[in-house]
């Protein structure tokens, strides 16, 4: 093993030890690089290796933070997708659609728990925000279904299982960072989730009324639970139907190609203030707010970003991408089975790191392989890397699992904190089980039958 090898391994080896100590990612992921050009530097300098380590390797650094983030236009589009997701939450939205979704599914075993569901998909469709979306689900059903007699890991279950839909249909925040990390158009990923992330879903909701037939009391009917009325259908049709058309403006514009992803996420962070004028909850103090909250998630998300482009540049200067490659390659697998490995450790991955790190140094180092083994699937004409396509969509669903997943699940640290103090960690932990389960069924599927992501964009864009 030479220098090179033996440096790259003792990167990986310190960024995750150095994890552990509490220090911030982005300081992590940027210390180790400036640590190891330096490590190099000296190993050249005194032991006649050949690294090529030195100070201009940080100065092109400093040309691919300017490149690569600065002058993105693509980029542009998280911090108001952020601010569109944030506005939301103060616009009473999904309290509306909570209630009004309650009423029609009343008299179903696991109602309450089906319209956290199909809210956490509305939800999902509009804002993209994890931590939004888990936290008010939380706060507006987690306490009504401890007090209908739910059990306390289905009802931790479906919230948590609900509320992280959004990093995974569009318009996703994750979805479009690794477009930019991979150079994919972001419409054909926008587009390739919408069949896994509706899928999960329905798995969801077909878990759900599983539950509340074999185990009734796990999922009780509510005792003042009203019969389907046309009064019910219309309160529905008016909750949902104000943020379907602001689903429609961003995601519609966007897969019509009227719309750039940039300008689009321009339309719903627009169309978000209008909803919050519509529903009389707009205030200054909440616009503030909600801007406040925006400039700290994508500072911290451009952050690590710019900690990354350090980390994997240096990485890429010792060759970290051809060891990576060589070792997959060494496996005794067939194709799908080294696709299924780089999935495992993904998985595995997604317990001590956040989706943000993966994607941004991980993805990058394994896309080139998938694309080497040439899977050959059918773009139908339309679609430019049919292979790479279904494998980032892979990704996507396998990092979803990182949310639930201790001892790094956020959405179980969003869910602890708004919870009623009487719910378990230990109860959450049982009740994401199944989901996560689920989630690996997906991953199986989309493994299985490749049009589940591919074919929707060949259609849309042909």
């Amino acid at each position: 093993m030479g220098a090179n090898e033996i440096l790259v391994l003792l990167m990986f080896t310190a960024f995750i030890a150095l994890l552990f100590t509490g220090f911030p990612v982005m300081y992590v992921l940027a210390g180790v690089g400036v640590l190891f050009t330096v490590v190099g530097y000296y190993s050249d300098l005194w032991f006649g290796t050949a690294t090529g380590l030195d100070y201009l390797t940080l100065g092109l650094v400093v040309n691919r933070i300017y490149k690569g983030v600065i002058e993105n236009w693509i980029l542009v589009a998280l911090p108001m997708f952020i601010f569109m997701g944030n506005m939301l939450e103060r616009s009473g939205v999904a309290e509306r659609m909570m209630n009004a979704f309650q009423s029609l599914f009343g008299k179903v075993r696991g109602g309450l728990a089906v319209t956290v569901v199909v809210v956490g998909i509305i939800l999902a469709a509009s804002t993209g925000i994890i931590g939004a979306s888990v936290v008010l689900l939380t706060v507006m059903s987690l306490p009504l279904m401890m007090k209908q007699g739910y059990a306390a890991p289905l009802a931790s279950g479906t919230v948590a299982g609900a509320g992280t839909l959004g990093i995974l249909l569009p318009p996703s925040i994750m979805l479009i960072l690794m477009a930019d990390q991979l150079g994919l158009p972001v419409g054909d990923l926008f587009v390739g989730a919408v069949f896994p992330g509706l899928l999960l879903g329905f798995l969801y909701i077909f878990y759900i009324i599983g539950v509340g037939f074999f185990s009734p009391r796990r999922a009780p009917l509510p005792e003042n639970a009203r019969p389907i009325d046309f009064a019910a259908v219309v309160e529905v049709l008016r909750s949902a139907l104000p943020p379907a058309f602001l689903i429609v403006a961003v995601l519609g514009s966007i897969f019509a190609g009227i719309a750039t992803p940039t300008e689009a996420s321009g339309i719903g962070a627009f169309g978000a203030l209008l909803l919050a004028v519509y529903y009389r909850r707009f205030s200054f103090a909440g616009l503030r707010a909600a801007a406040v909250e925006t400039f700290r998630t994508s500072a911290n998300i451009f952050g690590i970003f710019i900690g990354a482009t350090c980390f994997a540049l240096v990485l890429r200067e010792l060759g970290g991408d051809q060891v990576i490659e060589d070792a997959l390659g060494s496996l005794p697998f067939g194709n799908y089975g080294i696709v299924i490995f780089i999935l495992f450790v993904v998985f595995l991955l997604g317990f001590f790191l956040d989706w943000i790190e993966i994607t941004l140094i991980i993805l990058p180092l394994m896309a080139p392989v998938v694309e080497s083994l040439g899977f050959g699937f059918d773009g139908y004409g339309v679609v430019d890397f049919p292979d790479l396509l279904w494998f980032v969509m892979l990704v996507a669903v396998t990092l979803q699992t990182s949310f639930l997943t201790p001892p790094v699940g956020f959405a179980l640290f969003y869910l602890k904190g708004a919870a009623p103090p009487s719910l378990l960690i230990t109860d959450v932990y049982k009740g994401v089980a199944p989901f996560v389960v689920i989630q690996l069924i997906v991953i199986a599927l989309v493994v299985a039958f490749e049009d589940l992501v591919v074919w929707l964009p060949a259609k849309v864009y042909g």
